[in-house]
């Protein structure tokens, strides 16, 4: 089965980069993101490329050369729909505010409202991809919809689900580790399927990448993925406050750990938290998908690795008011970075953002530099908790352009973004323009202590 034209449904962190490149590697079919937010594809489609809504490295040089040759950016969601052979449903999948699972279980609608719309639509066979990360059996929910709807169209389901990390998301894309692939492998039909996907992927990606599996090991398959990364993320932070406490360096203790191979190095980071889309809400799926088969034991254990996350935030955020004599109230406090990592402008359950709103409720002073998220992000994500009053956060927030706007006349800056740029900064000028005594506190484990000491800072940096 050859496909000529994918329509890919949502055009945020996964259906942009993952189709543009899909465009880039196979220039013979068509390929379309639509999304019902007309800002955010008038962003894609804007002249400077520069400003597409997703800031990744080398994302926009692609977007350049494919865009308007056949990859597209657009609103009319029916015509792709009618049009494409492939639907890839990338889609938001955020945790459930309301009603049975509020707070654990991902909120569905609007998997399902995509579905509707194909079913309505369509007036001939589609493929229809998952691509965002979805609970085990979501396929089967999909398939129940799109099946009964009495139009005669036949549906395959497939799930393929994205390993993109933040900030490496084109440099994933172009050599992945693996491509997932699951679908309906028992029968011709679906077997015919996964292989239009495998031949797609396989344009670039080594053919031994090209995982099969079927639909349920796939959906399973994701979220276990990101929950043993958080998980070393948990561990590693566990680590580092009993170090803190006996003397050692959770450094040196990652490095003498991670040089076991049987462990390995990688996600043995110790700093102020994790964030990102995925890891919190795909762990908190796999509570609630554990909890809802009576497996509360197993729910308990991947909890934990939540507990400890908060707990390493709160933690951070209480040492910047003890280490200022046990009271921020009306003192500026500088953060460096807001989004959850560097080489991105994602600031989903990001760190910065319970730092703040932790030392806010201190009745601190914040200022924030980020050198790709916008003022108005910084101000959404802190609205969003509902800590205080929108007013609030914009007389007691405020957002500068340059680290050193950010930092002068300040009590304390707190480096919460792992941004190249601030390894390099002028740091005698920062403390020079500080008010003493200057606290630096160094939530990524990203600057080093002695030449900051030997500046005139009083140095904090986690698991040291």
């Amino acid at each position: 089965m050859k496909i000529k034209n994918i329509c890919c449904i949502g055009a945020g962190y996964v259906g942009g980069p993952t189709m543009a490149v899909i465009a880039q590697k196979c220039p013979e079919i068509n390929v379309t993101v639509v999304d019902i937010n007309e800002k955010r594809i008038a962003a894609w489609n804007d002249k400077d490329v520069e400003n597409i809504p997703i800031y990744e490295p080398g994302l926009s040089e692609i977007v350049k050369k494919a865009r308007d040759r056949n990859l597209f950016f657009s609103t009319d969601v029916d015509a792709a729909i009618d049009k494409a052979d492939m639907i890839f449903i990338s889609v938001n999948t955020p945790t459930k505010t309301y009603g049975i699972g509020k707070g654990m279980a991902a909120d569905l609608k609007f998997i399902e409202l995509c579905a509707r719309q194909i079913a309505r639509v369509s007036k001939n066979d589609k493929i229809v991809v998952e691509k965002s990360t979805l609970p085990v059996r979501t396929a089967e929910a999909l398939k129940n919809i799109l099946d009964n709807t009495g139009n005669g169209v036949n549906y395959q389901i497939l799930s393929n689900p994205e390993f993109l990390a933040e900030g490496t998301a084109v440099d994933d894309l172009m050599t992945p580790d693996r491509v997932l692939i699951g679908g309906d492998i028992d029968t011709t039909e679906g077997k015919e399927a996964v292989e239009a996907l495998v031949d797609i992927y396989a344009h670039w990606v080594p053919r031994e990448r090209l995982l099969t599996t079927n639909v349920w090991s796939s959906e399973l398959s994701k979220l276990t993925a990101n929950a043993f990364l958080a998980q070393r993320v948990s561990s590693i932070n566990a680590m580092s406050e009993l170090c803190e406490k006996t003397g050692a360096d959770v450094n040196e203790v990652s490095k003498a750990v991670g040089m076991d191979s049987r462990i390995g190095p990688k996600f043995l980071k110790s700093s102020v938290g994790f964030g990102g889309s995925c890891f919190q809400k795909d762990i908190l799926n796999l509570v609630y998908i554990s909890k809802s088969f009576g497996l509360n034991e197993v729910a308990d254990y991947w909890e934990q690795v939540i507990l400890m996350n908060d707990h390493q935030k709160r933690r951070f955020a209480a040492k910047i008011v003890q280490t200022l004599f046990n009271t921020v109230s009306g003192k500026k406090i500088a953060l460096l970075g807001w989004a959850f990592k560097k080489d991105t402008n994602d600031t989903r359950e990001s760190a910065a953002i319970y730092v703040a709103d932790y030392l806010l409720n201190e009745q601190a002073e914040i200022v924030v530099y980020d050198p790709k998220v916008k003022t108005e992000q910084i101000y959404a994500d802190l609205d969003y908790l509902n800590s205080r009053p929108s007013e609030e956060n914009r007389s007691r927030v405020k957002v500068v352009n340059t680290p050193y706007e950010a930092t002068k006349d300040s009590h304390a800056v707190a480096v919460l973004t792992e941004w190249d740029e601030f390894k390099d900064l002028d740091w005698q000028k920062v403390y020079d323009e500080m008010l003493k005594p200057a606290f630096l506190f160094d939530g990524r484990r990203l600057l080093e202590r002695e030449t900051k000491e030997t500046i005139g800072f009083e140095f904090y940096a986690i698991g040291s």
